[in-house]
């Protein structure tokens, strides 16, 4: 995991919230994918930090967080 720095580069990220969203937005995250890395903000501060996860390491977080 590392904490991505604002700065853009220039790659711009399509954004998607989970469909178990609360409908008024209140407690959300938000993914983006790109072939090598999966990218993860509050979408309450979207222009926050970000986490950003390998491939490897996000899957073994959604495996244990299903049977959580």
């Amino acid at each position: 995991m590392s904490l991505e720095p604002l700065a853009s580069d220039g790659t711009e990220l399509t954004w998607f919230k989970s469909s178990h969203s609360n409908p008024d937005g209140a407690a959300c995250v938000e993914v983006a994918t790109t072939p090598r890395t999966i990218h993860v903000r509050d979408s309450k501060t979207r222009q926050g930090p970000r986490l950003s996860f390998g491939p490897q390491e996000w899957a073994a977080f959604v495996s244990y967080a299903a049977d959580h």
